[in-house]
């Protein structure tokens, strides 16, 4: 259970009761899963969707690691001999890891300083006559502590002794390295510089060659790419605020008067700014601007691997999946509606006359002898090619030919999934299936995939990985149960991300089907070995068991509700089933009538809507989707054609598009609508079909440049370019113009970074 200073501050961050929050903080810690909580225990929580239980759930998690660490400080000052009733109080009282690591620090052990040296050779009783400033004469008072048998050999070697004393004091000061954390915060610049004679090998981020903005302000995308560049070696970094407004703070702070034992102050100030303070808080202001581009770019992400998972599903179709190929011809796989494959084989359509025309024959009579339904054509290397000679085949009936985008499929023919589903064909046959199960159903062929081989992602390799692995995980979790899964159909990887599962039970669950056939209902699943009655609770409303002997079973209402349907339809005189069907019948149904303290009405509006839509599908449904004709190359683009294009990742700076040219072209933030656009999300998600008109095409970079704008076109001045850096050095796109993208959406913010929750509120 969450302690209660823990309750009151989440409820005050994150704008909820404390009630709601001691809910979730009690069914999290009883095993409850998120998607659990947020469908099936709304009366507990009140309400709370999946971001807010989520939110919860991290918040605990810093706030124990919060505590974790104060014990730790506590143990430290204790073994020390330093724990007084203040300290402790003090400790007991700090919200932040700032705050904390502030007032540990002048107990922290230490290695051997400057300070601690002048303090061995016993000069610290004389910096603390110094630091008084009472207008004694520094050089008199410093005379009596010369001692050259102690390695004090004159008054000015006192006085350099005395002076870094106070400079570890100065860095010690609590009020101190608080003022200098706001003022690195709210007046830092990072400043990019090339290193000495990288200019040739790092041309890359030329455009930071020369940069500087301030930290506050500095989008994700351009965090991330200064630092890649740092850590490749082709950057200088530094964040700092002007020294001329750094200073003068810390004088105010510490220099009481014009006298020359002030003065000796001042020098103290000056020594502990340059020598200890500002590396102290660059280094603090470095790990929160990452933690915030973390943040950004780990959300973006997260909604893009969102988009792509609850793309709309063919479903359950005959498809004749291609990945196509020139030298080596094309891979076809024809697969059942559940996804079996039934035939493999190659056609080389790309190549002779002779050998066109076999590949041709070939796919035809595939298609009429396992009756294909539609056909899926990877977008990768002679994909348009390919598509082009499918549609032009003489087919008998009306197949639907659409092109699948194929970013994953050769890192999961390649795993130990795949060569555990296909153990005796090779990577290029799995990685054809692979395509045509995408198309009938992406989410379920995705999650065999890791999030960060899709290609969707914005630096994602250069986020904190643990972050990140937690966020996606998060995702795609919640799209499976979101969806439901069917579990007479299901892999083990998809049954997997089901709550209350995990891999064991999952393969535990298949290793049973195979070996007894399909489930008959959902009670049947407490036979799977290991699939314990917790385990039973948090999964079994999300999964559906077709045509079973229930009619509950392929719905998402739970198991532990079914009493209430009974007693519905037995108060109407009717079967269950009726009410699925009988839009009068469940009009004449008094909720009141069946609400208890465990099931209130947000539960009984939950199956009243499952029984209009029994196991319905969130997501839209399916439409095929098709390139304009006759553009297959970059070389057939011309300056203001309007095409039709699918979003296929977006970033913080922009949308990347597939206008079927083997090329993404990018649509960047201020051609996104003809109004400003903050957030790119706010405009465009991935899978999204839009109409673009080219802007620019660099044939030799490689880049196109598409706007979304309802004015664009050949005939619109283009702007001068500005001087600007490279939104994406990584993927080599062109050069962010128009207005800065700010700094995106910061929902993820860490709350344990020292800055964190003073970059929150900025």
């Amino acid at each position: 259970m969450a302690h209660s200073t823990y309750t009151e501050k989440i409820a005050a961050e994150l704008a909820v009761s404390a009630p709601q929050v001691t809910a979730v903080s009690q069914l999290l810690e009883q095993g409850a899963t998120i998607p659990f909580i947020a469908r099936y225990r709304k009366e507990a929580t009140n309400n709370l969707d999946e971001v807010v239980i989520t939110a919860i759930r991290d918040r605990l998690k810093q706030l124990e690691e919060l505590q974790a660490r104060k014990t730790a400080v506590l143990k430290s000052l204790s073994d020390q001999g330093k724990l007084s009733d203040d300290l402790r109080a003090a400790v007991d009282a700090a919200e932040t890891m700032a705050v904390l690591e502030d007032i540990y620090l002048p107990h922290k052990p230490k290695r051997r300083t400057r300070g601690t040296i002048a303090r061995e050779k016993g000069l610290e009783p004389l910096a603390q006559i110094i630091f008084r400033q009472q207008g004694l004469a520094p050089r008199q008072a410093a005379a009596s502590f010369v001692d050259p048998e102690n390695e004090v050999s004159s008054v000015d070697d006192a006085l350099a002794g005395a002076r870094d004393i106070m400079a570890e004091w100065i860095n010690e000061d609590a009020e101190a390295r608080a003022a200098m954390r706001t003022l690195f915060l709210t007046r830092g610049i990072i400043k990019s510089r090339v290193a000495t004679d990288k200019e040739i090998p790092g041309a890359k981020f030329r455009d930071y060659f020369e940069w500087a903005e301030p930290a506050a302000k500095a989008p994700s995308h351009r965090i991330l790419a200064m630092r890649r560049g740092e850590k490749e070696e082709f950057l200088n970094l530094s964040m700092a605020p002007p020294e001329e407004e750094a200073l003068p703070l810390l004088e105010a702070l510490f220099v009481k008067a014009g006298t020359e034992d002030a003065d000796l102050v001042r020098q103290a100030v000056h020594d502990c700014y340059k020598r200890l303070l500002s590396r102290s808080m660059e280094t603090e202001l470095r790990l929160a601007t990452k933690e915030r581009a973390d943040a950004d770019a780990i959300q973006v992400f997260a909604d893009n691997l969102r988009a792509l998972l609850l793309a709309p599903p063919l479903g359950a179709k005959r498809v004749l999946g291609i990945d196509p190929g020139f030298r080596t011809g094309c891979k076809l796989v024809c697969i059942d509606r559940q996804g079996k494959l039934l035939h493999n084989d190659t056609a080389y359509l790309h190549m002779s006359d002779k050998k066109d025309a076999e590949g041709r024959k070939l796919i035809v009579d595939l298609c009429e002898r396992f009756r294909i339904e539609a056909v899926a054509v990877g977008n990768g290397t002679a994909g348009r090619e390919t598509e082009a000679l499918v549609k032009a085949l003489p087919l008998t009936r009306d197949i639907a030919v659409v092109m699948v985008n194929e970013s994953g499929a050769s890192v999961y023919s390649a795993s130990e999934t795949a060569r555990e589903e296909f153990p005796g064909h090779d990577v290029t046959v799995r990685g054809a299936v692979s395509i045509a199960r995408r198309l009938m159903d992406p989410l379920s062929e995705l999650v065999k995939i890791d999030p960060k081989s899709i290609g969707v992602g914005q630096y994602q390799h250069d986020v904190d990985q643990g972050y990140l692995r937690q966020a996606l995980d998060d995702v795609v979790i919640s799209c499976v149960n979101s969806v439901g899964v069917d579990v007479n159909r299901a892999s083990a990887s998809l049954l997997t991300y089901v709550s209350g599962l995990g891999p064991q039970l999952a393969k535990n669950i298949v290793t049973y089907r195979d070996a007894h056939g399909p489930f008959p209902s959902r009670d049947a699943l407490k036979q799977v070995p290991r699939l314990g009655p917790k385990a039973f609770e948090q999964s079994a409303g999300f999964l559906r068991i077709v045509d079973g002997m229930h009619p509950l079973d392929a719905s998402a209402v739970h198991p532990e509700s079914y009493h209430v349907v009974d007693a519905m339809a037995r108060d109407l005189g009717c079967e269950i089933s009726a009410l699925t069907t009988s839009a009068t019948l469940r009009q004449k149904v008094d909720l009141s009538r069946y609400a208890t303290e465990t099931v209130g009405l947000p539960t009984l509006n939950d199956i009243m809507n499952e029984l209009a839509k029994p196991g319905r599908d969130p997501r839209a449904s399916f439409e095929v989707f098709s390139f304009a004709e006759g553009i297959e190359r970059m070389e057939d683009l011309t300056i203001g054609q309007k095409l039709a294009g699918i979003i296929t990742n977006v970033t913080a700076f922009g949308a990347f598009v597939d206008i079927g040219v083997h090329q993404d072209g990018l649509v960047h933030i201020s051609e996104l609508a003809d109004r400003f656009v903050k957030d790119p999300s706010e405009i465009v998600h991935v899978q999204q079909k839009v109409t673009v008109t080219v802007l620019d095409v660099d044939l030799e970079r490689k880049r196109i440049s598409l706007s979304m704008k309802s004015a664009s076109g050949a005939g619109r001045e283009k702007p001068a370019p500005e001087k600007r850096p490279m939104d994406n050095p990584g993927r080599g796109k062109k050069p962010v113009k128009g207005p800065s993208p700010g700094k995106g959406r910061q929902e993820r913010v860490p709350f344990n970074n020292p800055f964190a929750q003073l970059f929150k509120d900025a």
